[in-house]
């Protein structure tokens, strides 16, 4: 034999009405979180992962770029600096220079 009690499905309906209620009121808070927290990042002008990944990125290529010219930048540097400097001079005893008659 199975009987309602009104003062239980009365009871349950209000229980089931606070569910919702805290759950509505948890994805309220946590959309208000993340906008305080977009504001943030946009405040202090941070930047997003994928954004530093891609930097990371170009900047590792850029470096083995620069590792790779070295080489051929340092030839070019021998070559102009051997075109620039006049052949060197023998170091041969000084003339000795005459004596005046006085």
């Amino acid at each position: 034999m199975h009987t309602q009690n009104p003062l239980m499905d009365e009871l349950a309906k209000i229980t089931t009405a606070a569910m919702g209620l805290a759950q509505a009121a948890g994805d309220e808070a946590k959309t208000a979180f993340r906008a305080q927290g977009d504001k943030f990042v946009a405040e202090f002008d941070l930047v997003r992962r994928d954004e530093l990944d891609a930097l990371k990125a170009e900047i590792a290529a850029l470096r083995a770029e620069v590792a790779a010219l070295k080489p051929s930048a340092a030839k070019a540097a021998a070559k102009e600096s051997a075109k620039d400097s006049p052949a060197p001079k023998s170091k041969a005893a000084p003339k000795p220079r005459a004596k005046r008659a006085s």
